[in-house]
């Protein structure tokens, strides 16, 4: 039971993030860009930007992500939508198909769902249990759907 619990939880985990990514995977469009250090006036502080161009308008998004980091001058894909291309993100495993947020719930909901299996099945009533002892299967013919 519990190789089927975590095979259908990765399953869906897995579809989820499939359908789930912003700018969408299906409809986005790719572009090569540059990474580029520029001053952020809120932080005041160099952080990264991917800066890349649509026709000939020019787009920077934030290339900085936790455990991802980039030298300046490195080429790097993004992708985006052309409908709104200042809301492109850099085209990478980490950061785009899977985000810290995402890992750190999909492991707990995973944890939170097994120990909920475990209590169901742990202790079941004596009821259950005598049924399930002189439980016999009905014998089927050969042919029989139901």
């Amino acid at each position: 039971m519990y190789k089927f619990i975590s095979i259908l939880y990765l399953v869906i985990f897995s579809l989820y993030v499939w359908f789930s990514r912003q700018p969408d995977y299906f409809d986005g469009e790719f572009a090569p860009a540059t990474i580029v250090l520029v001053k952020d006036s809120a932080l005041q502080k160099q952080v990264s930007k991917a800066s890349f161009t649509v026709g000939k308008m020019a787009y920077q998004v934030d290339a900085d992500y936790l455990f991802r980091s980039y030298q300046t001058g490195e080429r790097v894909q993004v992708i985006y939508e052309l409908s709104n291309p200042k809301k492109a993100a850099v085209y990478a495993f980490w950061g785009y198909w899977l985000t810290l947020g995402e890992l750190l719930a999909t492991i707990v909901m995973w944890f939170v769902l097994f120990q909920v299996a475990v209590g169901i099945t742990k202790n079941p009533t004596q009821e259950a249990l005598l049924e399930q002892q002189e439980y016999v299967p009905e014998k089927n013919t050969k042919y029989d759907m139901f």
